[in-house]
């Protein structure tokens, strides 16, 4: 048996491989699976079986939590190539398994790694919504199509052929990258942690968006937003402008705090979704900010303002702001002081609103698309967008957020005219 304070250069590259498993996932490996047994040289002579040249060859197998080793019969080509070409395929495909490297834990079975690794070690590291819909996509889509097979078996044909398969699924194209985003995650961790040595989701090709008549998603003019502003009642109509005039994420304005806030500037380091706090969605997303001096005159209102609630027959008051010390947060639920729930402001005051103006599709994200918009219609370079949007790539905000204005290429087209 190994431990982790055994000598490194005294043991073998195969138990050097387990025991580094052992210390980047903080799991006994030794505990979990079998010891596996040696690679040996493989050399069978093809054998002609009916229609097909075949040889037998040992692999390692994972079932009931252990490793077994089985043996395998594998076809190499139809009967009428000659016995001298076969042996060239032969060789081929044994050198693979005679030469080439191998994870140490690539015969782990798939349902086996995910539930007692990548959910007890990765998943806690994500946020709760995130979280919530990779264990979607993992339960409906992964684990039924590829449970069964070993690590191993999930080779880029194998995988290309799950996600080509998808070319005719009535699934969105959103949800089909959603499921190549989890499955690229899962199979990411495996190689972080010594199962696998390359990640086969890494350069598969999904099918072709189905496309009919292309919808740009909508966005408000500044007009807009205005009257609708207006018929909110504070602090959620203050929310809403801080949210189109900043373009941040509804999870980023329900976390952000008053030492977050400076005189022509705004910092996101902090993020609140549904009861979860984590950092902000990406490292790209962790910034200062620059805004307009309005939208911190008009945060800084709020501080000022009492807001009147009904109980019953009475009507109480409330102040927006109960305490504003640094590390007290800018928007509190009006009566606890606690995070704001951003589905319930969404419905009980956004929704209603945006409605009355003929508005039924705003939601938080229309928001965010909004300052995107309105970023490229004043003439912002898409890099400098980018870096307002904190997106970690520029193609995110081009092709995504950044929709398509008539008016603003009309100008375009005006200003490349001839004289």
């Amino acid at each position: 048996m190994l431990s982790l304070g055994d000598d490194i250069a005294t043991i073998s590259g195969e138990d050097r491989a387990i025991v580094s498993a052992e210390a980047n996932t903080g799991i006994p490996l030794r505990g979990e699976f079998e010891r596996m047994a040696r690679r040996r040289f493989q050399d069978p002579t093809p054998k002609r079986r009916g229609a097909w040249w075949t040889i037998q060859v040992r692999h390692d197998v994972f079932a009931d939590g252990k490793r077994k080793r089985s043996n395998k019969r594998v076809r190499l080509a139809p009967a009428a190539m000659s016995e001298r070409e076969v042996r060239k395929v032969a060789a081929e495909y044994l050198a693979k398994l005679n030469q080439g490297p191998q994870g140490i834990g690539s015969a782990t079975n798939f349902a086996h790694y995910v539930e007692r690794t990548y959910m007890t070690v990765v998943m806690p590291l994500m946020a709760k919504s995130t979280r919530n819909r990779s264990e979607g996509v993992l339960n409906n889509y992964l684990l039924p199509s590829f449970g069964e097979l070993s690590l191993r078996d999930l080779t880029p044909l194998s995988v290309q052929r799950y996600f080509s398969n998808m070319a005719l699924s009535p699934l969105s194209h959103e949800s089909k990258d959603k499921i190549r985003d989890v499955l690229s995650s899962v199979l990411g961790s495996a190689v972080q942690y010594g199962f696998l040595l390359n990640n086969p989701v890494q350069n598969v090709r999904m099918p072709a968006e189905r496309r009919g008549k292309k919808r740009n998603k909508p966005y408000l003019t500044a007009q807009q937003v205005d009257v609708l502003v207006e018929l909110i009642p504070e602090p959620y109509a203050t929310m809403v402008y801080e949210a189109v005039y900043t373009g941040l994420r509804v999870s980023e304005l329900v976390g952000l705090k008053w030492d977050d806030i400076h005189e022509d500037a705004i910092t996101i380091d902090e993020r609140y979704c549904r009861g979860d706090w984590g950092s902000p969605k990406s490292e790209s997303s962790n910034a200062t900010i620059g805004v307009n001096p309005l939208v911190i005159t008009r945060i800084r209102r709020l501080r000022d303002l009492t807001v009147e609630v009904r109980a019953g027959r009475a009507v109480r008051k409330y102040r927006i702001v109960r305490s504003d010390r640094p590390s007290d947060l800018v928007f509190q639920s009006v009566r606890a002081g606690k995070p704001m729930r951003d589905g319930n402001v969404l419905r009980r005051f956004i929704k209603p609103a945006a409605r009355s103006l003929g508005l039924g599709w705003v939601n938080w994200r229309c928001l965010r698309t909004s300052h995107a918009v309105w970023l490229k219609m004043a003439g912002a370079d898409v890099k400098d967008a980018q870096g307002q949007m904190r997106h970690a790539q520029a193609s995110t905000t081009l092709n995504i957020y950044q929709q398509f204005v008539p008016d603003s290429q009309r100008q375009g087209s005006e200003q490349t005219e001839q004289p």
